[in-house]
């Protein structure tokens, strides 16, 4: 059966309220800062949720069953008002729009489940879509979790150096009035900057942590991030093929509820926080709407390659697109894992062969000068 989202916008407009808006990435996923209903989280209630109904227990229940298992006095609050929503006559969809812990594209999700008769379907893959999100954030902290360690090791021993090794060459220099070449110079220069505004640099770090949410919150910031990311060597394509997987995991879902192409393309927009990716996908729904196809729509964005338009096009033709996004989804999974595991072989020699420069530079610049010194003393 056919789903139409004007229903949806029809009846928010006599209801006056406003969609939620997402909240923002990468609040990304990629975050040392956990969310009070966190993705993983997520993916255990959809999971949870969709067992229950599919084993004939109605929505109460569910939720009811849900909420007991809770450990977490939020979390049990969460879903009480969810319940307590349902009883005095809401839509589970409606319910959850109130709530700040579900985003937009839940909503319409859940809503899409409710009109279609399918809400144990659609529960079920957004349990799926969450945990092929998760895993993918679980690479890549895995793979940036040793080179970070040892990145963060080696700058504390050059800054060491530099902080108390450095200083003491440098009064033996002083005391012996020689002649520094350039490179010494220039260590020390460094070494006296960090002496006198190190103090600063750690709580400007510090500082920009703590802001980093209102830093990505802000629309400006965030997109000129965004575009930076993406043009960076290799990190660009890397971030490029992890979005593109929630994307296509987005319409593999939305086209099997049998979804219109242009309101998949414009939900699939509302969950992407990658600015790159969203802006791309409006230029799509508007060739969409001028009566393009979606092969021809992906067409003329270097953020689409050749191949998936390729397969669009098969798609399209042979009338499998849920088929096709699906297979899409295992391809771009794929390339995050081993994208993920080359990320982390890669920038651990890389760190290693720059630190070692900086620790050679820094000896080579310290023991130049004790040349002169044997020759004055000798």
């Amino acid at each position: 059966m056919g789903f139409n989202l004007e229903n949806i916008a029809a009846k928010k407009a006599q209801n006056g309220a406003e969609p939620k808006k997402k909240v923002p990435l990468l609040e990304r996923e990629l975050t040392f800062f956990g969310k009070s209903f966190s993705n993983k989280r997520k993916e255990d209630f959809y999971t949870e949720l969709a067992v229950l109904l599919k084993a004939g227990i109605n929505l109460k229940e569910a939720l009811l069953l849900i909420e007991e298992g809770q450990k977490k006095e939020q979390q049990k609050e969460l879903f009480k008002d969810l319940g307590e929503s349902l009883l005095s006559g809401s839509n589970f969809s409606e319910a959850i729009r109130r709530k700040k812990e579900f985003t937009e594209y839940e909503y319409y999700s859940i809503k899409i489940g409710e009109e279609s008769g399918t809400l144990d379907s659609i529960t079920k893959e957004l349990g799926s879509f969450y945990a092929k999100k998760n895993e993918q954030r679980r690479n890549l902290v895995n793979a940036l979790t040793y080179p970070i360690i040892i990145l963060t090791t080696a700058i504390l021993v050059v800054i060491f150096m530099l902080r108390l090794v450095v200083p003491m060459f440098q009064d033996i220099f002083k005391q012996n009035n020689v002649e520094l070449p350039w490179i010494t110079k220039f260590i020390v220069s460094v070494s006296d900057f960090i002496k006198d505004f190190g103090w600063w640099i750690v709580l400007i770090f510090i500082g920009a942590l703590l802001l980093r949410k209102a830093l990505f919150g802000n629309d400006w910031f965030k997109k000129r991030m965004d575009y930076l990311l993406l043009s960076m060597p290799y990190v660009g394509s890397f971030l490029k093929a992890v979005y593109l997987a929630q994307f296509t995991r987005a319409i593999s879902l939305l086209t099997a509820s049998k979804v219109p192409v242009l309101n998949s393309i414009e939900l699939a927009g509302k969950m992407i926080d990658f600015y790159p990716l969203r802006e791309a996908l409006d230029l799509v729904s508007t060739k969409i709407m001028q009566g393009e196809n979606l092969s021809n729509s992906l067409k003329g964005n270097k953020i689409f390659s050749n191949k998936m338009i390729s397969m669009v096009k098969v798609a399209e033709e042979t009338n499998q697109t849920e088929f096709m996004f699906e297979r899409l989804n295992q391809q771009y999974s794929i390339e995050v894992q081993q994208k993920s595991k080359l990320l982390s072989t890669l920038m651990e020699p890389m760190i290693i062969l720059v630190v070692g420069i900086c620790v050679g530079v820094i000896l080579v610049a310290m023991y130049l000068p004790m040349f002169k010194l044997g020759s004055v003393l000798g």
